[in-house]
């Protein structure tokens, strides 16, 4: 395979590139649009305002409802599925982990509410009427000043921002947040190989050791997991691992160790599944990303 047809099939999975600390977009349309389970590099909010759509995160489906938030992980695998006779209102807001680490003090930690929704593998906040109506109005002033050309319109942005993370915290916290199930359909079975593969990185994660420990026919596992993610076992597991080594690599760890600290056994088929990923080796590996992604393409 062409260092072009690489960097496409690499395309296919991850869209959209962020050069911001955060970007806002309100959308209405009809889409008739089939999307590929994908996944990002940046986090991602998605506020529902109307429509009829159902979001599939991780192996969870979300029958959304006007004002539900979703929490989108980077990296996790989602993809909606969208009613095309109808008008489909969304807020679609894209974050720089960084800049939200950034943000962090001995008491505030923003990033809290996507470390919650990965920890509890549900992605979903259902808001109260109260919170609607303080969300809607927060949202407005961001999105007035995200277009005004007035004095310190850049600042009051982020300071509109923050306080949005600092509201979505508040309700996501671990010690005040109830889990409705109601609120997602899943096959059980399917959510707890999700939750070991990622917790399990750098174990066996072979079709035969994933059948021995959930006690079923390998054949069986595939053709449902297949099923439930849109993904073969093979290839799921391979892309986290990636993802995973990618990270590390940019917080500094060595390429062999991060190959290892995530399950690839020899150098070379990591060299080789990597370079095939991300279409460059992993030693002149950086995180410059070109391209640009139209808003109609924007779940």
């Amino acid at each position: 395979m062409n260092h072009t047809a690489q960097l496409q099939e690499k395309k296919e999975k991850q869209t959209g590139y962020l050069h911001q600390n955060f970007r806002l977009f309100h959308l209405k349309d009809k889409k008739n649009q089939e999307f590929e389970f994908h996944y990002h590099d940046f986090n991602k909010i998605i506020i529902f305002l109307s429509g009829n759509v159902t979001y599939l995160v991780e192996g969870k489906a979300y029958d959304l409802k006007p004002w539900d938030i979703l929490l989108i992980n980077n990296h996790d695998i989602h993809k909606p599925v969208i009613d095309p006779t109808v008008d489909y209102e969304r807020i679609v807001l894209w974050l720089q982990q960084d800049f939200i680490r950034s943000q962090k003090d001995r008491s505030c930690d923003l990033s809290r509410c996507f470390t919650t929704a990965n920890e509890k593998r549900f992605n979903l906040i259902r808001l109260n009427p109260q919170l609607q109506t303080d969300i809607q109005t927060l949202l407005k002033q961001l999105e007035s000043s995200l277009v005004s050309q007035e004095f310190g319109h850049e600042a009051l942005s982020q300071a509109y921002f923050l306080q949005l993370m600092v509201y979505l915290n508040r309700v996501f916290l671990p010690e005040t947040y109830r889990l409705n199930c109601c609120d997602s359909r899943y096959d059980k079975q399917i959510s707890d190989i999700l939750t070991y593969i990622n917790r399990h990185l750098n174990e066996d994660l072979s079709n035969e050791a994933l059948s021995k420990q959930f006690y079923v026919s390998k054949y069986y596992l595939m053709h449902k997991f297949k099923e439930h993610t849109g993904y073969t076992l093979h290839a799921y597991v391979q892309q986290k691992r990636l993802l995973h080594a990618k990270d590390l690599m940019q917080d500094g760890v060595p390429v062999l160790k991060a190959a290892s600290l995530c399950g690839f056994s020899d150098y070379s088929t990591f060299l080789r599944a990597f370079r095939k990923f991300y279409g460059i080796p992993p030693k002149t590996f950086t995180m410059s990303s070109s391209g640009t992604i139209s808003p109609e393409d924007y779940e």
